[in-house]
């Protein structure tokens, strides 16, 4: 099908534009046509997976001319509209597609009013994930970056709790403040290299130029790097860069916090894994162990202060800060290698970069879902404390078998999806530095505690009289809404290889440049003659797209 990765992106922009012409009094007209149709843009991005070939390669590629006005002197990389597919976004729009209309669904009362405004705000916010995670030109994934930022400011500051400007504000300027330093970042590299297109910027540094910025650029790029990583590490978001993230998701609606935690802060590890890694290997290699050692910092402190909450909302919130330090870890396994040989190097980096794929989807899954669960149970009991609660497994039978699942898939108990992420992740990182995953380890440990204490407090125990009003078990829309994430749930835990073949190619391109990368030599005088880069741009999109003749 041709240009269908427009179609996916813009198909939720559109039906915005729809419900504009719906009356804002109709409010359950609105939602079943908010619903329906982010229903359909799942169905159609299903296309994706079923025409899918098992490459390292960008497949349904679309690029026209965008800004020619600024392109560079020899005319060979000016922005242009350029979307593309890999098996390392693939899954991530899926999760996406997928999320949205769950989140809508189980959340069908939650929101009462400006249901109108609401509808439209995650539509726009859905066309602005779908937008980043295609994105091929940095300029056009920048526009998408920051359309996502608008619609979860409002989704927080309109529908939220009792702190919601504030929550909203301060997740606004942390999120600015790193667009501020990607932008700064995507600016100077795109000029200094001459194209706006990350393709041709991956082709160069996989034709073994990592340098391509010249050898006397070493500081510019170690900025750039780490003006890169600042500003994912926000969006993920990264001990010690991690306090708005609890305020975000307390006052946030049952909704917007399953977007958040789901997709949202995907976008931070996706744009590492996307941008930052493949694009600045030695960095990685040199300043991994930071990114790393704070990653590791990051899932003790997220288990310790879930385990020390009494919010059931903030005690998921902390345990997300924890579990995507998991995926960080994974993503800078090259740059903890201590060992010496380079043939065992490219395979510790790919299962690690694996293990953290699987854990971007597994915790959208399972995280989304039990922000999904403590929202059903505030509409029941306009409480989030755990002390409110007890015993309630008498009176709900079937959400506490719910709730038990996703639990143990949070935790990572073999035959979940929550495992194999974990697992992969920690060979990984073992095989590059037992310390660190000696570490990392303790928070599996943690997991366990805090989410068990979880369950313990809220479901067994004695019943309490005053918890026991207005508690009813799980309705058939809210077992609409949980029953295909606890089927993934059990698919991924027990057939993990259909993801994995499809993700691994990608992935073993990136661990691929990043061992070619520990033995590339520079050679000043050549790095630095005249036109130097533009002929590296030209044999980039030789390499790409082949010509007339060629074909």
């Amino acid at each position: 099908m041709d240009k269908i990765l427009s179609i996916i992106v813009f198909l939720p922009a559109l039906g915005a534009l729809l419900l504009t012409f719906v009356p804002k009094a109709r409010k359950d007209d609105l939602r079943s046509i908010g619903f329906f149709w982010t229903l359909l843009i799942f169905l159609v991005s299903l296309y994706l997976p079923l025409k899918f070939v098992s490459n390292a390669e960008f497949q349904f590629e679309e690029q026209y001319s965008w800004v020619d006005s600024i392109a560079s002197a020899d005319d060979a990389g000016a922005p242009s509209y350029h979307l593309g597919l890999d098996g390392i976004s693939l899954f991530l729009v899926l999760l996406t597609t997928f999320i949205t209309p769950i989140a809508l669904l189980g959340a069908w009362k939650y929101i009462g009013e400006r249901v109108k405004e609401f509808l439209i705000a995650m539509l726009v916010l859905e066309t602005g994930m779908l937008g980043a995670l295609l994105a091929l030109d940095f300029i056009l994934f920048y526009v998408f970056w920051e359309v996502m930022l608008i619609p979860m400011y409002l989704i927080i500051g309109m529908w939220g709790g009792p702190r919601k400007v504030y929550a909203a504000l301060k997740f606004f300027l942390f999120t600015l403040a790193g667009s501020v330093l990607m932008f700064l970042a995507i600016i100077y590299l795109c000029s200094t290299v001459g194209t706006y297109d990350f393709a041709l910027m991956r082709e160069m540094v996989g034709a073994g130029e990592p340098f391509f910025l010249g050898p006397h650029f070493q500081t510019a790029r170690m900025f750039i790097f780490f003006a890169f990583v600042l500003s994912f590490a926000i969006k993920v978001p990264l001990f010690p860069l991690h306090t708005w993230l609890p305020d975000a998701h307390v006052e946030a609606p049952t909704p917007g916090s399953v977007i958040l935690a789901a997709v949202l802060l995907k976008l931070g590890t996706y744009g590492l894994l996307r941008f930052a890694i493949p694009l600045f290997p030695l960095e990685v290699r040199e300043y991994g162990i930071i990114v790393a050692a704070l990653a590791v910092i990051g899932i003790i402190y997220g288990a310790l202060m879930s385990l020390a909450q009494t919010d059931m909302k903030k005690l998921v919130a902390y345990s997300s800060v924890s579990h995507l330090g998991y995926v960080v870890l994974g993503l800078f396994a090259l740059g903890i290698y201590t060992g010496a040989s380079n043939d065992i190097e490219g395979t510790v980096s790919a299962i690690a970069l694996s293990g953290s794929m699987y854990i971007m989807l597994g915790h959208g899954l399972s995280t989304g879902a039990l922000f999904l669960l403590v929202g059903m149970l505030y509409e029941r009991k306009h409480t989030r404390l755990m002390s409110d609660y007890g015993g309630i497994a008498k009176l709900m039978p079937r959400f506490t078998a719910i709730f038990v699942i996703v639990t143990l898939s949070s935790i990572g108990l073999p035959g979940t999806n929550g495992f194999i992420g974990e697992f992969l992740v920690l060979l990984g990182t073992f095989q590059a530095n037992r310390w660190l995953a000696a570490f990392a380890s303790i928070g599996v440990i943690l997991g366990a505690v805090y989410m068990l204490r979880l369950v313990q407090k809220v479901f067994f125990g004695p019943l309490k009289q005053e918890t026991s009003h207005g508690l009813t078990d799980v309705s058939p829309r809210e077992l609409a809404t949980l029953f295909p994430i606890l089927a993934l749930i059990v698919i991924m835990g027990v057939a993990p290889q259909p993801f994995l073949s499809r993700m691994e190619p990608a992935l073993e391109r990136v661990a691929n440049d990043l061992k070619r990368s520990g033995n590339a030599k520079v050679n000043a005088e050549e790095a630095v003659k005249p036109g130097a880069t533009g002929d590296l741009i030209l044999n980039a999109q030789a390499h790409i797209a082949p010509s007339p003749a060629e074909d």
